[in-house]
């Protein structure tokens, strides 16, 4: 968590560091003034106390304990990565737009980090809300993430204090039992509901140039789900996790940040739970959404907001002038479960909030999707080429793919430098998909058949039965991942990849 106000920041401005608050889940610590110098990252297990049991996860530290990174306008991404564990990992700049080689994947050419390997990785940063996280097998579930900040100039000059909250699912089982019992338990189920299953034989992915006409969205059909109510209503959640962290901590001791009466806090959200999706509720407090995924948006008023997994939304409150205590508030979609932190003056007193709340949250659909706007959206320009695909899946044997194609048997998406290029996706399976796609920001332009000049990002919830396109310039060429971003259903195969060079063979 970062709490950090402007004359925080303007008092340490004369000596070239960043301030990142006084506990250890802070991103931003203290930065070396000297070009080119590396920030030390280590990758290490450590004991968590979850709900008074010990369990043990990753962490990513700096020296001294912090977690993340946090980085000033003009300060170079500049990083040697340690893997101080016993077993290969690797870690992935989820946001940020480095040349292929450095995205922190293993894929082609690229290796794991071996055990006391140290890796230096080294880019021009982009600003906004990001975060980091392993992308080798379940290790991200085991929390193997952190925070990624990069501000602004005009971050600093604003009078506002930062608080980051980086919310995950918890789990006390190794997930690979997880992911084992799930292919399991919905090979069992598929088996009693076989007469129900199919996603209605979709063809491939289809290729396009963009003077072709729009496919109509009609007709579309989506499997019925094992696990839900009813025939064709949506799976929310696959999985009962032991508890929900917000900065680590659940809601039977959270994290209490202290804020100033009549004060202007930006809550800098990252939703790094593995399988699960947040309605961010603020309480009595109204927030602005001034950015989604790091890129600014028309500001969107509200108090509750929705957050698949891997999105970041950055959310401007201003607090009453009398002192108080204002718990801020993650619930799991069609659950009663959640986390949060807590906002308080000081020598105000904090009352208990209880970790479930008195109904289960509504679902996490595309209603805050079609209300963001880019402030610097995609500059104008017709899609050279359009592909359509359908995210496919089934409950027999828990297999997610992208065109009926798992990894392994996937068909690339192939483009070539210098395009526009569009994807419309469309959910005909009977789970929501957040769909996210290394390198590259892209801007959300229709959702479900509807024109929109929408938010600039990496990852957007397609829904069930729902359709979403976006388009992107390729201007960054490599293998870069495209995929669903629970990570179980990646896992279970829901993965392919943008592919394209600069010259013969690939870069």
């Amino acid at each position: 968590m970062i709490s950090i106000t402007r004359r925080h920041l303007m008092a340490l401005a004369g000596t070239s560091a960043a301030l990142a608050g006084t506990n250890a889940f802070l991103p931003g610590a203290v930065r070396s003034a000297f070009a080119g110098a590396a920030t030390p990252l280590r990758i290490e297990r450590r004991t968590l106390d979850v709900r008074g049991r010990a369990a043990s996860v990753f962490g990513i530290t700096k020296p001294g304990g912090s977690h993340g990174i946090a980085l000033d306008p003009g300060e170079g991404f500049t990083v040697d990565l340690h893997n101080a564990t016993a077993e290969d990992t690797i870690v992935h700049w989820h946001g940020q737009t480095p040349e292929w080689s450095k995205d922190g994947v293993v894929i082609g050419p690229h290796a794991a980090l071996r055990p006391n390997e140290v890796r230096r990785y080294d880019y021009e940063p982009r600003p906004g809300t990001h975060w980091m996280h392993s992308h080798l097998g379940l290790q991200e579930q085991l929390l193997l993430a952190a925070p990624l900040i990069v501000r602004t100039p005009e971050d600093l000059r604003a009078d506002v204090q930062e608080v980051v909250i980086l919310l995950h699912d918890f789990t006390f089982r190794d997930p690979t039992e997880l992911l084992a019992d799930l292919r399991g338990s919905a090979m069992a189920h598929a088996t009693e509901n076989v007469s129900s299953m199919g996603h209605g034989g979709m063809a491939g992915m289809d290729h396009m140039t963009g003077d072709e006409p729009d496919v109509p969205l009609s007709g579309l059909t989506v499997a019925p789900d094992a696990h839900a109510g009813g025939p064709g209503q949506p799976d929310l959640n696959d999985v009962e996790y032991d508890a929900y962290l917000a900065n680590d901590r659940t809601l039977d001791d959270p994290e209490v940040v202290t804020v100033e009466r009549g004060g202007r806090v930006r809550l800098r959200i990252i939703n790094g739970a593995t399988t699960s999706a947040f309605q961010i509720d603020l309480g009595t407090l109204q927030g602005t959404v001034i950015a989604a995924d790091g890129n600014p948006v028309r500001p969107v008023k509200g108090k509750r907001f929705g957050m698949t997994m891997g999105q970041r939304l950055d959310v401007v409150l201003s607090l009453p002038r009398e002192g108080g205590a204002w718990p801020i508030l993650a619930q799991r979609e069609g659950d009663r479960e959640r986390t949060g932190i807590i906002l308080a003056t000081q020598g105000s007193p904090i009352a208990r909030v209880a970790g479930e709340a008195g109904s289960a949250a509504p679902p996490v659909d595309l209603s805050l999707e079609e209300s963001l706007f880019a402030v610097d959206p995609l500059p104008h320009r017709h899609a050279d080429v359009t592909f359509r695909t359908a995210l496919t899946g089934t409950m027999m044997g828990y297999v997610w793919s992208i065109d009926d194609r798992t990894w392994g048997n996937h068909t690339p998406i192939e483009v070539h430098p210098g395009q526009r290029v569009a994807i419309e996706m469309r959910n005909v399976s009977p789970m929501a998909h957040p769909m996210h796609l290394h390198g590259h920001h892209f801007q959300v332009i229709g959702i479900n058949g509807r024109p929109l000049k929408g938010a600039v990002r990496d990852t957007v919830l397609v829904p069930v039965n729902g359709a979403v396109t976006i388009a992107f310039d390729t201007d960054n060429p490599g293998r870069w991942p495209f995929h669903c971003h629970n990570l179980l259903h990646m896992a279970a195969g829901m993965i392919t990849e943008v592919a394209y060079e600069t010259a013969p063979g690939r870069s």
